[in-house]
């Protein structure tokens, strides 16, 4: 009879700890949030202020405000955006979001959700930069290209990016040769980046490129050189075979996914596609300081840009 009054009192304990972690489980996660927005968390009436990094669970209700934008990522790892201002219950969106999990696409949501722990606790990357064990490297160079002395790359374009000098009107001369000191591409502008296009016929059988930017009519006005190498057929392959469950999950053509994509390169130390891809969710959504500051965030932990002391 006593056996059968621990096993009973097992079973009740065993069945409100399921409910208790069930309780703490959520539906989605705010991984970028642009605007006024709100939430009203289930059984409350008051609405409080939607902040990234929180969590949502289901009969959580957004109140969207007028040119908002939120990024979500899904318990599964998928993603999904709210553009359109109004009240979304988290219930419907999670009824949209299909039933298979995305088990490649959640280890990098995950990889971006433990930097959101690592900063203030509101996903304020800013405030945390010297905290995120950040390699810092001597930047004595008049132009500081935000690239590593020699970067190996995997994809086809790369974005290649400096800090500004002098004013606005500032003439740069971006310079790519190969390794005989010829030179492959030179173009004068007044941007502060430039596009490294590998399937151009001049770049396409590169394998080493060495690139500097100068300004134009000052030599002393100049970067130092950065070597930029493609991956082998054996390297790239292997970096194929770790992106396919990704690519067969994550549709890249949203800045979401492009941060999730820049996480990828990141971890697998392919810090000029993680670059890329920072450059190209910013250039999407321009609007969305979270990605400004994760891409900020992600330029001082790799030593790319000077900190303050």
């Amino acid at each position: 009879m006593k056996m059968r009054t621990i096993l009973l009192t097992f079973l009740v304990l065993l069945t409100f700890l399921s409910s208790s972690v069930l309780a703490q489980g959520y539906e989605f996660r705010v991984l970028a949030n642009k605007g006024e927005n709100q939430v009203k968390k289930a059984g409350t009436s008051q609405a409080e202020t939607l902040k990234t990094g929180a969590t949502l669970a289901k009969g959580d209700q957004i109140i969207a405000a007028n040119g908002a934008y939120i990024g979500l990522v899904h318990s599964s790892g998928k993603t999904t955006e709210i553009r359109t201002p109004g009240t979304v219950k988290i219930d419907d969106l999670s009824a949209k979001i299909a039933a298979t999990s995305s088990t490649t696409a959640s280890r990098y949501t995950n990889y971006i959700a433990a930097k959101m722990n690592e900063s203030d606790g509101g996903g304020n990357y800013r405030s945390n930069m010297k905290a995120t064990g950040a390699v810092e490297r001597a930047l004595t160079s008049a132009i500081n290209v935000m690239l590593p002395n020699s970067v190996d790359f995997y994809g086809d374009n790369a974005i290649v990016r400096w800090k500004a000098i002098g004013e606005d009107n500032t003439t740069y001369i971006v310079t790519v040769k190969n390794i005989f000191d010829e030179e492959v591409a030179k173009i004068e502008t007044d941007q502060t980046a430039y596009e490294l296009d590998f399937t151009n016929p001049k770049l396409a059988q590169e394998r080493l490129v060495i690139l500097n930017v100068k300004v134009k009519g000052d030599e002393d006005m100049k970067s130092s050189d950065y070597g930029i190498k493609r991956l082998s057929n054996t390297e790239s392959a292997k970096v194929n075979e770790n992106i396919k469950g990704l690519k067969s999950e994550v549709n890249e053509e949203t800045p979401l996914n492009k941060i999730i994509y820049a996480s990828f390169f990141e971890e697998n130390n392919l810090v000029l596609d993680a670059l890329t891809k920072y450059e190209e969710a910013i250039e999407m959504s321009p609007e969305v300081q979270d990605f400004q500051d994760m891409y900020q965030s992600f330029l001082v932990k790799n030593g790319l840009v000077a900190t303050a002391n």
